[in-house]
């Protein structure tokens, strides 16, 4: 089969994605790009906003639009917990975010039977145990994601994830290891450990083991790769985590750690398991044992019953940590989860108007973080050119673009940072050979 993707939501559904086109390939089935011709078209959904499940509808009927005689497949948290809404769509497989092996042999019978809508949807709540799918990526990737955790139970009031994903399941120590090795050999330069919430890893082994073992093992399993972390649980930031992470010469001082809000009322109400003064303690941790820190974080804005003086609060705080860079999200209501039916619900225009200020200030935070950078020199890992110029990130996943005539594609380059503009910085590649 001529087999398209077409990907929406977060990492651990790129890594997925990049799984099933590394199955499909293995079988004989060749992909091709999702706006052309194909036999199976393949929306991998995201559940995270309403607006997520409209795309994903959207997408399929585009997809059958386009080739009615083709098998459309989806799959992914949206049907794990709407089956109800796959009723009225042209699809003609329905599968959730489990059993991905199965998954490609449903996608093969759908083409080769053409009869009535396969549906396969299980009880996420029953998994015990973690799904092994072959990491990285095809041909032309630069950073290949790894996949070490699946599942949550922090059952935050906004989020409708833990009943998409189930509980935790942990891809072991030593398959993770392995699978480390083998990137590392394949010619990636970074690893990103991913997960639904990698601070929660080795919890369901029971044995004492948690995330810094795992750190360790990759780090030393892959001692020619960077090794970044996908977003971190503030709490998972301790002294003894800290202690034994700064001794990883190949850890990227990069850490995103989840906020959401900046005023402890308001987490207390998300269902949040620390407050702002634990968040705090995580930040002063990292700039004592790291050497300029990127300290990331994502805030979501105008939850239920935020007032304007909760939302100050928010904006105090993110000033004070001082964040390399944020992620700011008007709340969005997600049916089926407690926050959707909480009184007091901020209006749209107020929203929009606290992101756009959060914003500003996160923007020039921004630029304070980048300009410690001027004049100093940075190892780039190189992704790819556009507009004429080459584009790559730092160990603290700063964008840096250069002009040069070379082919820089996946390559590790020391760059001379000669200006900061508007979200990333401009260098010159350092000739180390001719001084």
């Amino acid at each position: 089969m001529r087999v398209a993707f077409y990907t929406l939501g977060c990492k651990v559904n790129q890594y997925e994605t990049q799984a099933l086109e590394q199955l499909f390939t293995t079988r004989g089935h060749t992909l091709v790009p999702f706006e052309g011709e194909a036999d199976a078209y393949i929306v991998n959904s995201c559940t995270v906003t309403a607006v997520s499940d409209k795309k994903s509808r959207q997408t399929v009927r585009q997809a059958r639009k386009r080739a009615p005689g083709a098998v459309i497949a989806l799959c992914g948290c949206y049907p794990q917990t709407h089956p109800d809404d796959m009723d009225g769509l042209p699809v003609d497989l329905v599968a959730g975010t489990g059993d991905r092996l199965g998954f490609v042999e449903l996608v093969e019978r759908a083409w080769a039977e053409r009869r009535e809508k396969i549906t396969v949807l299980d009880d996420v709540m029953k998994r015990r145990v973690f799904e092994p799918l072959p990491a990285g990526g095809l041909e032309g990737r630069t950073r290949a994601m790894l996949k070490v955790e699946d599942g949550c139970v922090n059952f935050c009031t906004y989020c409708i994830i833990p009943y998409a994903r189930g509980p935790v399941r942990s891809l072991p120590l030593r398959d993770a290891v392995e699978q480390a090795k083998k990137l590392a050999a394949e010619g990636y330069k970074e690893l990103v450990l991913t997960g639904i919430e990698i601070s929660s890893w080795g919890r369901d082994f029971k044995d004492g083991t948690s995330l810094i073992d795992l750190v360790e093992a990759v780090c030393g399993a892959a001692p020619g790769c960077r090794v970044r972390l996908g977003s971190l649980e503030p709490r998972t930031v301790t002294e003894e985590f800290c202690q034994r992470a700064a001794k990883l010469d190949n850890l990227c001082p990069h850490f995103h750690l989840s906020m959401q809000s900046g005023c402890d009322a308001t987490l207390k109400r998300m269902n949040r398991k620390y407050d702002t003064a634990r968040f705090g303690e995580s930040i002063e941790l990292l700039w004592k044992y790291f050497d300029t820190p990127a300290i990331t974080t994502d805030m979501i804005v105008g939850f239920p019953g935020e007032t304007e003086e909760e939302f100050s609060r928010s904006l105090f705080f993110i000033q004070k940590c001082g964040f390399a860079a944020m992620h700011i999200f008007p709340y969005s209501k997600r049916p089926g989860t407690p926050a959707a039916a909480m009184p007091e619900q901020v209006p749209n225009a107020v929203k929009e108007e606290r992101a756009h200020r959060a914003g500003e200030i996160a923007a020039q935070m921004e630029r304070d973080y980048l300009s410690q950078f001027m004049g100093q020199t940075a190892e780039v890992l190189f992704e790819e050119a556009r507009e004429g110029l080459w584009r790559g990130h730092t160990a603290r996943y700063s964008e840096v673009r250069v002009r040069s005539e070379e082919n820089l594609h996946n390559q590790l380059r020391q760059v001379q940072v000669t200006s900061v503009e508007d979200g990333y910085l401009s260098g010159e590649i350092l000739n180390l050979e001719n001084g």
